[in-house]
């Protein structure tokens, strides 16, 4: 099985690009010598889906691959989605030759 490496948002007084989103933040099991992320949640309190942003979506590709990436909600609202959706055309270390 897996284990469950957690993140949250890390906020500063300037904001973007000096914050750090959850979904980076739970990439950090990289530097704690895991080689691999098999699945990806993005949880919100809030009843909109939310989905990982732009960078965090880059990342998560390069150490993930196209991994499910799911997005509860408070109101049990879910979502699953590959991340080849959320990152069509993703650039990865084929293009680093």
């Amino acid at each position: 099985m897996g284990e469950i490496i957690g993140g949250s948002n890390v906020e500063s007084a300037q904001l973007r690009p000096h914050s750090l989103c959850r979904a980076r933040c739970g990439v950090d099991a990289i530097s704690q010598g895991k080689r691999k992320i098999k699945k990806i949640a993005v949880v919100a309190d809030t009843e909109e889906l939310t989905p990982p942003c732009g960078v965090c979506r880059q990342i998560i590709w390069e150490f993930g691959g196209d991994i499910p990436s799911s997005s509860p909600t408070s109101t049990a609202r879910f979502e699953t989605v590959q991340m080849k959706d959320l990152l069509p055309r993703a650039f990865d270390t084929k293009f680093l030759k």
